[in-house]
């Protein structure tokens, strides 16, 4: 499997379109309400019809699940919620056999205090080789009483936890830039670095084809840990001393040689909050990682001025660095965007609860098409997040007695968290648990509004989201959109997003009037047209 030069050719994951799979919530067929390897494995074939080109599995690994498995406690065994250890084995030798790339989670920057790393550093003394592995520090004040700085957690209150010895003694304080059970590595620590050598090693043997690494903006910090001037927003978007260090990037030039070890094009996509577009580049340079999320596209606003400078300018990011742009619409730490493009505010990406505003999931559907239409017609490549061909909406009226999201409790209840856009796929309308789970468990429960846009209610059926993107997905790759290259194209208005693509012309109408079609052949629409394109729609047009 392994090889010794660092091939340029069959360069997959510049085009592809990657499948999110949050596997607590996407098929159960273990029977207890939780999603399982078995269950993503039964679904295979229904991934290979929709036409993506690989899936992207969220954590799986042995977990305590604090986090739903961003703690991991063990980065090479499944924990038994998700099956056994064979069944990820298994789970990518039939991925491949469907010709579906795999891409699995990596969590470098903390791991589960119920790590085996992290109960050594606990059961040794300050300074000693264990410690080091994890942010430990001594506190500020007369006794050490108080934290060593003023660095919140963004799941809300503190990012410092003080330990205690078994007599209640106090000592050092330890941080967590996450949950309480989730402690940050030092990653200016040999061993840790080591260690994830290892760990990467593991999955490239087994097979996989890549990895998304979770908070690769986050993993060193700033020297001698200042005081941050910023309240940090959940997900780090505010920067400051923890997040986007320059030390990351020997890091991942590190990763890049190992994966340069081993057959086949393998990837490192990195999820990186990182406002700036010119230094979010940085982290796909020739010799780092191979994709990076555009967030900021995927939190613009429903603003067709802002949708061209968005495009526009991290294209032009990206080319500097001779990197793909990596487009993205939801995942599973964002509100849906069948809901979000229906709120208010179109770029807020935080869940709502019960009481709150709601947003006009109609309006949220009509909108989702269109940009999901729209994305896919862009170079480049592209995530979907489970449910999403669905037209799945937010479930912003899940009762707060089912949230299981640190976010929830650790915001003092001021913030739902990201349930709301976890929810278990509905498969079947008339069956227990919309066929979730051959029981009917579910592990959250699903609203009423998913009965309607279960999977036998859409797959093959004309007009449907489902057969939305399975067409837009066929016709992507048949002309070759991912490889292609935009030019903007005038006339259309200011409310207007135009653009060709190959022999593709695209038009985006957010917000104007009813725009006059041009001549060509009409091979998709987000909605029915006729002579024009209406607001809040898509059209894929072949120049005559």
């Amino acid at each position: 499997m392994k090889r010794n030069t660092l091939s340029t050719q069959n360069q997959w994951w510049r085009n592809a379109v990657i499948y999110q799979i949050y596997p607590r919530s996407f098929a159960d067929a273990s029977g207890d309400g939780y999603g399982d390897l078995p269950g993503v494995m039964d679904r295979l074939p229904y991934l290979k019809d929709l036409g993506v080109d690989a899936l992207w599995l969220s954590p799986f690994y042995l977990s305590p699940m604090a986090d739903g498995g961003y703690d991991v406690a063990d980065y090479t065994v499944v924990d038994p919620l998700f099956g056994e250890t064979a069944d990820a084995y298994s789970l990518i030798s039939e991925a491949h056999d469907k010709g579906l790339k795999v891409f699995i989670d990596l969590v470098p920057n903390h791991t589960s205090d119920e790590h085996e790393w992290f109960r050594a550093a606990v059961a040794s003394a300050p300074g000693s080789p264990e410690r080091a592995m994890y942010m430990f520090r001594d506190g500020r004040g007369t006794d050490g009483e108080l934290p060593p700085n003023n660095w919140s957690s963004v799941f809300g209150g503190p990012g410092w936890t003080r330990l205690h010895r078994p007599d209640g003694t106090p000592e050092q304080w330890y941080l967590h830039l996450f949950d309480i059970k989730q402690p940050d590595l030092d990653w200016t620590n040999e061993r840790v670095r080591v260690a994830f050598d290892d760990v990467l090693r593991h999955w490239l043997e087994a097979g996989v084809d890549g990895f998304r690494v979770d908070v690769a903006h986050g993993l060193v910090k700033e020297k001698g840990l200042p005081d941050q001037e910023e309240v940090t927003e959940l997900l780090g978007t505010n920067m400051g001393p923890m997040w986007d260090q320059d030390g990351v990037h020997e890091i991942y030039r590190r990763w890049h040689r190992i994966l340069g070890e081993y057959d086949g094009e393998r990837a490192l996509t990195a999820e990186a909050w990182v406002p700036d577009l010119d230094r979010l580049a940085r982290y796909v340079r020739p010799d780092e990682m191979q994709q990076a999320f555009n967030f900021d596209f995927l939190t613009a606003p429903w603003d067709a001025a802002t949708y061209r400078r968005v495009i526009t300018d991290s294209m032009a990011a990206n080319d500097a660095v001779g990197a793909p742009t990596t487009w993205v619409l939801s995942n599973h730490d964002v509100m849906r965007h069948a809901s979000r493009l229906g709120r208010i505010d179109t770029s807020d990406r935080n869940g709502a609860g019960p009481g709150e505003p709601q947003p006009d999931n109609a309006l949220g559907l009509r909108r989702a098409r269109a940009a999901s239409l729209m994305m896919l017609a862009l170079p480049g490549s592209a995530y979907l997040y489970q449910g999403e061909e669905l037209g799945l909406p937010e479930h912003t009226t899940l009762p707060h007695e089912y949230r299981q999201d640190p976010v929830w409790e650790r915001s003092n209840h001021e913030q739902v968290g990201r349930d709301g856009c976890r929810i278990p796929m509905p498969w079947s309308a008339d069956a227990p648990g919309l066929g979730f789970s051959p029981t009917g468990e579910t592990w959250l429960p699903q609203p009423e509004s998913y009965r309607g846009l279960a999977a036998d209610q859409q797959v093959g059926v004309p007009g449907s989201t489902w057969s939305l993107y399975r067409d837009a997905l066929s016709a992507r790759k048949s002309m070759a959109l991912g490889d292609g290259a935009l030019e903007w194209v005038g006339g259309f208005g200011d409310d207007v997003v135009a653009f060709t693509n190959g022999e593709v012309t695209v038009l985006t109408n957010v917000s104007g009037s009813p725009v006059s079609l041009p001549d060509g052949e009409v091979l998709l629409a987000s909605t029915a047209v006729d002579r024009e394109l209406p607001r809040d729609a898509t059209i894929w047009m072949k120049r005559s």
